[in-house]
């Protein structure tokens, strides 16, 4: 090679590189996103309806099934998006997801026999957390919809306002929630 010539950029090739099948780097990328936030809604629809199960409270229960079924419907929601925009869900990221979950529920915080009241708050935090995640995704789609007709930023908008409002009433359940559980 000649002094002044210039250095190839040496990368690896193949499947480490974003848009080696076929995609561009941009879409790879997306792709990658939605289903880690696929993986987190499936943690979060599990959990979701096993809080609402395994409920002593029935007003809990009751405010936290309503959660789950929007939640779920949330995670319906992604997976119709992502077929509109072509992008494969990556199975391996759900079952990972739902392992995860279910292997959570094995922590006994505290209590052996029965239900212990700080599980019920962690799992209202994880709600949370989930929650969140799907603000974020749906801030980032709106993002999008701006640049990409295939996503309709209206029904982007209301599945903020949802998620939201999801998320206040989370929060007032968790701060019940916390004052039962230390208070005794």
């Amino acid at each position: 090679m000649a002094p002044d010539a210039p250095m190839n950029d040496q990368r690896p090739s193949g499947i480490f590189r974003p848009g080696s099948a076929g995609q561009s780097g941009g879409q790879a990328l997306l792709g990658i996103y939605l289903n880690d936030h696929l993986a987190a809604a499936t943690v979060t629809a599990g959990r979701s309806r096993y809080l609402a199960s395994s409920c002593r409270d029935p007003d809990l229960a009751e405010a936290v099934a309503a959660v789950a079924a929007q939640i779920a419907e949330d995670r319906r929601t992604l997976l119709a998006i992502m077929r509109r925009l072509n992008v494969p869900v990556r199975r391996y990221k759900v079952y990972a997801g739902r392992l995860g979950e279910r292997a959570g529920r094995l922590k006994a915080n505290g209590s052996l026999l029965r239900r212990s009241p700080l599980s019920t708050l962690l799992e209202l935090e994880l709600l949370q957390l989930g929650t969140l995640s799907a603000i974020s995704t749906w801030e980032m789609l709106r993002t999008l919809a701006d640049r990409d007709r295939r996503l309709d930023p209206h029904r982007l908008d209301g599945l903020l306002d949802r998620s939201r409002e999801r998320l206040r009433t989370l929060d007032d359940l968790r701060r019940r929630q916390a004052g039962r559980t230390f208070t005794g």
